[in-house]
């Protein structure tokens, strides 16, 4: 009966390949389903809409038990308990290994000299920084600076202003370039300039190839930071027991970040980044890759809370008026600060300076960022201001003589570290499933993915909508909906005569890819199936658009949603998988009388129909996938990475990899046509 179904297939598709027309009226026919607004909501916002409400649920339990802190007790359990949620949320740090630190170059300008420094964070992990030195021999209070979101980084005119504005305050200042910037760039053509013009663009693929590890970006980006004041302590003329950390936009998040972990930093000022997850989702959303942590917001996990792990250590919230970071957020997360520093007794070690400026270090901030670490890492509490000074031309301050540390004999970039990491786990993953009962196995995945098992899933109804004829085939319109807010538009195509099998159709660009006159889903109908095809969340008609240039340029359309679930603690795969799931349910009991389903998926669909055949198959009668992502080991250890972040779950290679789904399912009811690779290209045998 399968030879006579293709060949039948074959058949009605073939005329029609031919002839290369389509049926008449196509023009005029409107395969959309749902309205454009649904409940007040454009599709394209639904399934971030929904995420907010989580988020915000989530916030709301976090701002509840915030106001339960009473006691210095109190804040010494909330800083035990958030320490741990922010370690976990990170994946743990890397372990110590020798810095190998060397000095490439120094200049002398009277009143301060400057260093050119490399070091390894990591074996073979170059950091390029410069040391700036005030004049006379020390030992000198030094001030950590971590650059933010831009190209040259440390070369930049706002990180060496900067700088020398805090050298010429006296203090000693390392400013490093991050992963991505400056000298540190992973992504460069043949020529040598560098691949992207945003840094955010490498964060993003980083980012995406560090998930299935379940590490996070700012993993490797905090452990710079904590190698580099090591390195600062290794030096005599530093003090190393009056150590500081400013940055601004991301490097104030990384200030944030090494702040609430390292106690080494005596005083810290953050600038124009902390604000608070409310505001933010209120305003912009998420921004970049290492500024989102796993799960954060379902484990009650907020900006607020970088401040609150380091009371009552001394800590300046620097703001700006017109940024794009939310000002009232900024002073919203300063009282709480303010309230749990008064609970310890030093309420005047937390202070926020507000500048009437747009995103950026403006000099007001380098002032009283300057006068706060002269008060409480140089004992000198006074007014001082910065002095006219210049900076030098990019060339003039690179630590390595191509400006690229990994022209740099051993050197590693940062997915030979993920490829090094992501290696040994195929053996334990082997052990695993080897050693592991099937259903046990089978339940970390659904651990891992958040995915309920069928019967915990609330139950889809549907409104039906406009009818569409083509021929002998019916085609109608439905929106299938549960109680949690999933609405899911979807084509139902009945045959002529009813009585066949039942398929539930998935397509990565959405129902409409094969819906048109002389498809694939008239084909199938027209050899006697009916056929549901749905658009899963963020897709089809629930896509948040075409992929745009700029930031978004690497990050596929549902980046913002699925940055959101990522804080959540979900997946889209999770996500995805319930809606099918619920749909073949009820599409079964509807249509089929209860029989299993028959289920493609292709392209971004395939990992979800993937996840649902492994774990529910006595739901479906087969299984096959088309151009899906072969393994996420190659996301882990491949730069150029496609569309992966929606694929992705976190810290599945640790139990998992989908070979190990694919082998889970049941013997001959799977069928994988033209795998592909993380950059989405069909694999070549």
């Amino acid at each position: 009966m399968k030879l006579i179904r293709i060949a039948l297939l074959f058949s009605l598709l073939l005329p029609l390949a031919l002839s290369g027309q389509s049926t008449p009226g196509a023009g005029a026919e409107d395969l959309a389903v749902l309205p454009p607004l649904v409940d007040g909501v454009a599709p394209t916002a639904l399934v971030e809409e929904q995420l907010k409400k989580l988020a915000f649920a989530a916030l709301a339990r976090r701002e509840t038990a915030y106001e339960q802190i009473k006691t210095s007790a109190d804040v010494a359990a909330w800083q035990q308990r958030q320490r741990a949620t922010l370690l976990a949320a990170l994946g743990g740090l890397p372990e110590r290994t020798p810095l190998n630190a060397q000095v490439t170059g120094q200049r002398d300008f009277g009143a301060y000299r400057m260093e050119k420094i490399l070091f390894e964070s990591q074996p073979g992990f170059l950091v390029s920084g410069l040391l700036y030195l005030p004049a006379g021999a020390g030992p000198h209070p030094a001030v950590l600076m971590p650059c933010g979101h831009t190209p040259i980084a440390k070369a930049g005119a706002v990180y060496q202003k900067a700088s020398i504005s805090l050298v010429r305050a006296g203090l000693a200042v390392f400013c490093f370039d991050p992963i991505g910037q400056g000298e540190r760039r992973q992504f460069r053509k043949p020529d040598g300039t560098p691949e992207f013009t945003s840094p955010t663009s490498e964060h993003q693929l980083m980012g995406i190839a560090a998930t299935p590890l379940g590490f996070s970006l700012a993993r490797a980006m905090i452990w710079d930071s904590v190698r580099a004041l090591d390195y600062l302590q290794s030096r005599p003329d530093i003090r190393g027991d009056r150590l500081g950390c400013t940055g601004v936009s991301g490097g104030g998040t990384m200030t944030s970040y090494l702040m609430a972990l390292d106690e080494r930093v005596v005083a810290a000022a953050p600038a124009c980044y902390l604000t608070g997850y409310r505001r933010l989702l209120e305003t912009i959303g998420p921004q970049d890759f290492e500024q989102n942590l796993f799960g954060q917001l379902a484990a009650g996990l907020d900006h607020a809370d970088y401040v609150l792990l380091r009371a009552p250590r001394p800590v300046l919230i620097m703001a700006a008026t017109q940024d794009y970071f939310d000002i009232q957020g900024a002073w919203n997360l300063f009282r709480q600060g303010k309230r749990c520093y008064g609970r310890l007794g030093f309420p005047e070690r937390v202070e926020l300076v507000e500048a009437d400026t747009k995103h950026d270090l403006a000099i007001e901030m380098r002032e009283a960022s300057a006068r706060w670490f002269r008060r409480w890492l140089a004992g000198r509490d006074d007014a001082w201001q910065e002095p006219a000074f210049d900076i030098l031309p990019e060339s003039e301050v690179l630590c390595t003589p191509e400006g690229d540390v990994l022209r740099q004999p051993g050197a590693r970039s940062f997915f030979e570290l993920n490829a090094a990491a992501a290696a040994p786990l195929t053996a334990e993953r082997q052990r695993f499933w080897q050693t592991s009962p099937r259903p046990a196995a089978l339940a970390k995945v659904r651990e891992l993915a958040r995915i309920r098992p069928l019967p915990e899933l609330p139950a889809f109804t549907t409104n039906a909508g406009d009818v569409l004829q083509r021929g002998p085939v019916r085609i109608e319109k439905l929106t299938l909906r549960n109680p949690e807010g999933t609405v899911l538009p979807a084509l139902l195509f009945r045959p002529a005569q009813a009585g066949g099998s039942l398929r539930l159709f998935l397509h990565g660009d959405g129902k409409r890819a094969e819906a048109g006159p002389g498809g694939s889903l008239e084909a199938l109908a027209r050899a006697g199936e009916t056929v549901l095809a749905v658009d899963l969340r963020g897709l089809g008609e629930m896509q948040r658009g075409k992929r745009a240039s700029g930031f978004e340029a690497l990050a596929e359309p549902n980046w913002k949603p699925a940055t959101l679930a990522y804080l959540l603690g979900h997946s889209f795969v999770g996500m995805r998988t319930e809606d099918i799931l619920g749909c073949a349910r009820f599409a079964s009991e509807k249509w089929n009388q209860g029989r299993p389903v028959h289920l493609t998926g292709i392209g971004e669909a395939g990992i979800p129909a993937l996840h649902a055949a492994a774990l529910e198959p006595q739901h479906f009668a087969s299984t096959r996938l088309e151009r899906t992502l072969r393994t996420w080991t190659e996301v882990a250890r491949s730069p150029h990475t496609r569309n992966q972040q929606v694929n992705a779950v976190h810290g599945a290679l640790r139990f998992y990899d989908l070979p190990d789904l694919a082998a889970a399912t049941p013997a001959g009811k799977l069928v994988l046509h033209e795998p592909v690779d993380a950059a989405g290209q069909v694999q070549v045998k």
